[in-house]
């Protein structure tokens, strides 16, 4: 092979591997562009009778996350206690710890698609926006990948007076 050969097969190389690199990588850069330093949960701090997220083939399935990541908690009521806005940022909150708790089996990077997502808001008497609220999770996760998910928003009471839950279930590729 020649010198110039050579170089040019090195230079190909070197751009493919920079090019995977930065593709493996893409859900978590996309998630720092929009302010989320990613970490899969804590093992070693999750102090349940159960797993944030389960594996089967490839198919994840998370726990229900709530609205609460670091200091920024969200509870109550949503229509009493905490307005529209409040609770849509509690959804997209909850969204991203159900991709936190993907981490503890799966490298979210690794997932292909979101197949369901089920939103669960802590709604106060009259309350019926349950979809306005989850709206919050599916926009974040629309923005991470390029196909859709099927979803269900309801209203009901969740433990601890969170003010939004979400369970969700993903195909990871290959």
């Amino acid at each position: 092979m020649t010198k110039s050969r050579l170089l040019l097969f090195f230079l190909c190389e070197n751009q493919l591997q920079t090019i995977n690199r930065k593709f493996k990588n893409m859900i978590t850069e996309k998630l720092k562009e929009l302010g989320y330093d990613y970490a899969p949960t804590d093992l070693a701090t999750f102090k349940h009778p159960f797993l944030p997220a389960t594996r089967t083939g490839n198919l994840v399935f998370t726990s229900g996350q709530v609205s609460a990541h670091g200091d920024t908690i969200y509870k109550g009521r949503v229509g009493d206690e905490v307005n529209l806005e409040a609770a849509y940022k509690a959804a997209e909150i909850c969204a991203y710890n159900c991709l936190r708790a993907i981490g503890t089996v799966a490298d979210i990077n690794e997932v292909n698609r979101v197949i369901k997502v089920l939103g669960m808001v802590n709604v106060g008497a009259g309350f019926d926006n349950t979809s306005g609220v989850i709206n919050g999770a599916s926009d974040l996760l629309n923005k991470l990948f390029e196909q859709g998910h099927a979803r269900s928003a309801v209203g009901m009471v969740i433990p601890f007076n969170f003010a939004v839950e979400i369970e969700m279930v993903v195909e990871l590729k290959g």
